[in-house]
């Protein structure tokens, strides 16, 4: 049976014929587009269970799929009704795919939906360290831009070589950040997996 997963479970209505759908994006009964139940959450819009880590390529493919689905000229000669909610409903699939594919966005919304993070509440800021790093790359390449005309070619090659550097760094810290968000997030999910089963999750 193909329904929508909401927070509340609630089933799915059509609002233009009233029946109860087996639909997700069409009524199953009369074929209208069916509006978004009550409380429906991001992961749920994408029909995904509500784990950190996800399956990018899932997550796009079901993406284009709905985008498709919900594209404006497909409603060109429905009512103005189902018009203003194919657009409604294709703003939010936008939303919520920004939201899911990336990690940070993906952590910070199911925190809050999980009740974790408070409206108004500061975000983290990112550790001095990297902050100075930043400012010391836009430096050098400051310098490389104001180089171009005035430099000999052995100290353009030296900034280069500075910016490469910088590069490789950045991209081993990304590569370990990645790595450790991956663990967490698995944790994570095995938690709620083993919450859902009543029984305690194992440590890895």
């Amino acid at each position: 049976m193909n329904t929508v997963p909401t927070s509340a479970e609630a089933p799915l209505v059509c609002w233009n014929c009233h029946e109860r759908t087996l639909g997700t994006v069409f009524c199953s009964s009369c074929g209208k587009l069916l509006e978004l139940p009550q409380g429906i959450d991001y992961f749920a819009l994408f029909e995904m269970p509500r784990r950190l880590w996800i399956d990018m390529s899932s997550l796009e493919q079901k993406f284009l799929q709905l985008s498709w689905k919900l594209h404006p000229d497909n409603f060109v000669l429905a009512g103005e009704y189902e018009r203003e909610l194919s657009l409604d409903r294709a703003s939010q699939l936008n939303d919520a795919y920004r939201v899911l594919r990336d990690p940070i966005s993906r952590v910070e919304y199911l925190l809050a939906r999980e009740g974790m993070r408070k409206e108004g509440e500061h975000k983290q800021q990112a550790p001095p360290e990297l902050l100075e790093e930043v400012f010391e790359l836009n430096e050098w390449l400051d310098e490389l831009r104001g180089a171009r005309q005035t430099s000999s070619n052995g100290e353009m090659t030296a900034l280069r070589g500075k910016l490469e550097a910088a590069r490789k760094n950045f991209e081993e810290k990304l590569r370990a950040v990645d790595a450790e968000l991956d663990g967490v997030f698995g944790q994570w999910d095995a938690a709620l997996d083993a919450g859902a089963r009543g029984q305690p999750a194992t440590r890895s």
